[in-house]
């Protein structure tokens, strides 16, 4: 145990050693420690006359090496009194004033130019310094600027004259490293009376500018109350006259909110009896449109039982159609069949119009568009009767034009033409009658002119009918009557030829033919 405790020794010597030198350097560091106080500025001048300026915290300084100066930052009153400093006018006064002064610490250079300035080696004896000497410089310079003022200038204008002061020393105070940072200025006085004097007369005039100011101000007065008076009359005259036409608004008001009160009561009337009204009226078209209802289906009843019995009567008709064609009836019947058939078409058109004419009144024209629907609809089948029933005699005709021979279609032909010629002629001569009036000239030569002139053409155009016939068509109206006109005997002979030796075809193409021309006819 010894032993290790032997061999421990010379370690924990060592470790002492280095211990002790560390506290050593410690302490000697902070020996040489410089705290920098508030307001205060170190100057640490080196060995080689070089300078440091520590102006807050601290720093490193050797006592050996280093020279360690100190100097106030703070700021410094400074009283400044001058006697006997003569004017612009020669008359002494005196002036007394407090200025504020502290060494600058913008920069290095000023707390430099300070200290060189002013050290004494202490801090106190320094500022000492510095107030005798910024005193000095600042009674010089109220005495220069003093000497370029009149003593009113100076007494009336305080501002000016600590402006002027504080413009004259800031150049020097500048060049020491200090810095004027107020100066005013408290008293001014002369020991010869001359402002006591100058006084006197400002009192005096003070007084008669306060004697007139009171003399205008009792004239205002005086003006202000006739004023007031005349405003307070015009007032009371505008208020009165205001309160006139208050009430009388007040009372438009009223008659407005009467009439007003008045015309609502009414529109409420109005309201309700047209309520009643429209009541009424909606009851009333309501038991119309009921009973129209009503009537029209009556109405679509009748219409449906109609197109029942019409059709019913249609197949009946088609009936006996199919009947006469498979029993070939004369040709008497089947012409009262087709005119029966007619007549009930007819019937059955004018049914239809007189029923949906009386629907359409009845409605009050609500059941028009139904009216014009059957109406419309008996209309086609009319023209639907109508074309079957041309149909059927076209082909008929075509059959009978097929049994005929050349001669008696030639005949059917010429009688077509014939019947045609009096449209055609119409139609030539109709020129004619758009000519509103004829104006006759005759002179009397007797060679067919004036009147005669008017009937010849005419009859000239008649004449021209056959040319215009064979120019359009191709016919020969006069040849072709003298090369068939004495083949007529001989039709009409083969015709009857066929009908004696009872041949059914010639039956059967004459009762056609007769049916044919019977319905074209018609």
């Amino acid at each position: 145990m010894f032993t290790i405790i032997g061999d421990l020794l010379p370690s924990a010597s060592i470790s002492v050693g280095i211990v002790l030198i560390l506290l050593l350097i410690i302490f000697g560091v902070l020996s040489m420690w410089r705290k920098v106080p508030t307001g205060k500025a170190l100057v640490i001048k080196g060995p080689n006359n070089s300078l440091r300026v520590i102006a807050g915290g601290g720093g490193v300084v050797i006592p050996i090496l280093y020279q360690v100066d100190t100097i106030s930052l703070e700021s410094i009153n400074l009283e400044v009194r001058v006697r006997k400093a003569y004017t612009t006018q020669g008359v002494d006064i005196n002036v007394s004033g407090v200025a504020v002064i502290k060494v600058k610490s913008d920069t290095n250079e000023s707390i430099l130019a300070a200290l060189e300035r002013f050290n004494a080696g202490n801090a106190n004896e320094t500022v000492l310094k510095i107030r005798t000497i910024a005193h000095e410089v600042l009674s010089g310079k109220l005495r220069e600027i003093i000497s370029r003022l009149t003593v009113e200038e100076v007494y009336r204008d305080r501002e000016r004259f600590s402006q002027e002061i504080l413009l004259g020393a800031k150049e020097n105070f500048a060049e020491m490293g200090l810095l004027i940072e107020t100066l005013t200025i408290q008293e001014i006085s002369d020991d010869n009376g001359y402002l006591e004097a100058l006084g006197k007369e400002r009192v005096a005039e003070v007084k008669k500018e306060a004697e007139i100011a009171e003399a205008r101000a009792r004239r205002d007065a005086e003006i202000e109350k006739a004023r007031a008076r005349k405003e307070t009359e015009v007032q009371t005259a505008e208020a009165v006259k205001e309160g006139q036409a208050a009430q009388l608004r007040a009372d438009a008001d009223v008659a407005e909110e009467r009439k007003n009160t008045d015309l609502k009561i009414q529109g409420f009337k109005k309201e309700q009896e047209t309520a009643r009204a429209n009541a009424d009226l909606a009851y009333e078209i309501e038991g119309l449109r009921i009973k129209q209802q009503a009537e029209r289906e009556k109405m679509q009843i009748d219409i449906i039982r109609k197109e029942k019995e019409t059709e019913l009567a249609q197949k009946e008709a088609e009936r006996k159609e199919k009947e006469l064609e498979a029993t070939v009836k004369k040709q008497a019947e089947a012409e009262q069949f087709q005119v029966e058939r007619q007549a009930d078409a007819t019937r059955y058109q004018k049914i239809q119009e007189a029923q949906a004419e009386a629907a359409a009144i009845e409605a009050k024209g609500r059941a028009a568009a139904e009216a014009k629907r059957l109406e419309g609809m008996a209309e086609v089948e009319i023209i639907r009767e109508k074309g079957m029933a041309e149909a059927a005699a076209i082909e008929a005709l075509g059959e009978a034009y097929k049994k005929y021979e050349q001669s008696a279609m030639t005949l059917v032909l010429m009688e077509k033409l014939i019947d045609k010629m009096p449209e055609i002629t119409r139609h030539i001569a109709e020129p004619l009658s758009r000519i509103e009036r004829i104006t006759i000239v005759d002179s009397g030569n007797g060679n067919n002119a004036g009147a005669s002139k008017v009937t010849n053409y005419v009859t000239e155009l008649m004449t021209q009918l056959p040319d215009v016939l064979k120019t359009t068509t191709g016919i020969d109206l006069h040849q072709f009557l003298l090369k068939h006109i004495d083949q007529l005997p001989d039709v009409n002979q083969e015709a009857a030829a066929a009908c004696e030796s009872g041949s059914r075809e010639c039956a059967e193409a004459a009762t056609q033919d007769k049916q044919c021309l019977s319905q074209q006819q018609r």
